[in-house]
């Protein structure tokens, strides 16, 4: 079992985080606020105008230590990362497996099918803690129609058709993502489908910001295990785009990121003047929002859960790790194929 190491964010515009000794520290305003040794740490986020000095970029690319820079917003915009590791095996497996449309068509399949059951028992467990009965009913219906896209997948002969039925059922899902929501807390986060880039409303905006979040934990967790985050088999190869990163995050979204967003929101830990709106109807977190975002995140990741392929309990953080792990094990064939995360 890989130690679970954690990610530092820095979020408070204009911090300096610097090396002393093999202690990270963050100045504010000249002002020590935090030091960390650095084998507590896993990696370190920053959300836009946060300085960070040479000498600890060059210690965290020579420990493989991952530094991720994002806008205030949370957007991806670049990543520090050391000489490639991992076994080139592991590599040409990977390569291997994305020239061959049959390998390809299988592991992205696993993809969606991880994606698509934990979405209906996020919906499900909606539905048996609905307090109203045409919420219970609504997210039971929209359980019973991503089931059947589930059961489709199998058949699923190509990406086309596999992406056709996890669109579909994306929008069944995003559809009655109010009813999870509270009435009284509907007028001000409920949401009427998945709209991104930008946000519309403010529980998109949320699950848009755990989404980034989740997002750099799977690269970092694909990176740990020597597998190339850019070459994935569900999501489009494009430059600059971690694929595989997000194939891997599609089993993760419902359960991890969705359920969270929708417990900040009905117990009332964010509030509408954590959001600003922009021109053109763009909807964001402010910078004291996403730091208790990142706070719950954080805390939710140190929560242990039942693995059902590993029989024992794990610190939720640690389930992109031994994913990841897994997914290296399928591509080198030591395992008949990938078994996605699924939730129980």
């Amino acid at each position: 079992m890989r130690q679970f190491l954690n990610t530092l964010y820095v979020t408070t515009p204009h911090a300096y985080v610097r090396l002393e000794g093999d202690t990270l520290v963050v100045e504010i305003e000249r002002e020590k606020k935090l030091q960390v040794p650095l084998h507590h740490l896993g990696g370190l986020v920053t959300f836009g105008d946060v300085l960070i000095s040479p000498a600890l970029l060059h210690r965290c690319a020579d420990d493989g230590r991952g530094v991720v820079l994002l806008d205030r917003n949370g957007r991806f915009k670049a990543r520090l990362e050391g000489a490639v590791s991992g076994n080139i095996l592991l590599r040409q497996a990977q390569h291997a497996a994305a020239s061959d449309p049959g390998r390809t068509l299988e592991l992205a399949r696993a993809c969606v099918a991880g994606k698509l059951r934990n979405s209906r028992q996020v919906l499900l467990r909606g539905a048996r803690d609905a307090a109203d009965a045409e919420d219970a009913a609504a997210l039971r219906q929209a359980a019973r129609l991503i089931a059947g896209h589930l059961r489709r997948v199998p058949e699923a002969g190509d990406a086309d058709t596999l992406r056709g039925l996890e669109g579909d059922s994306a929008r069944v899902y995003f559809g009655v993502c109010s009813r999870l929501i509270r009435h009284d807390r509907r007028p001000a986060f409920g949401i009427d489908g998945r709209s991104r880039r930008p946000p519309l409303d403010r529980f998109n905006a949320l699950i848009s910001f755990l989404y980034t979040l989740l997002t750099h934990d799977c690269r970092s967790a694909l990176e740990g295990v020597g597998l190339d985050p850019q070459l994935g088999y569900l999501h489009v190869v494009r430059p600059g785009r971690p694929a595989l990163a997000l194939d891997l995050v599609e089993e993760f979204r419902a359960t991890l990121a969705d359920r969270l967003a929708v417990t900040l929101v009905n117990r009332g830990q964010l509030a509408e003047r954590d959001f600003e709106f922009r021109p053109g109807g763009a909807v964001y977190l402010r910078d004291d929002a996403r730091r208790n975002v990142i706070v719950a995140y954080q805390q939710r990741k140190q929560e242990e859960i039942a693995h059902p392929l590993l029989g024992q309990a794990v610190p939720i953080g640690l389930l992109p790790h031994l994913q990841a792990r897994l997914f290296a094990r399928a591509l080198r064939g030591d395992m008949e194929s990938y078994v996605p995360y699924l939730h129980r």
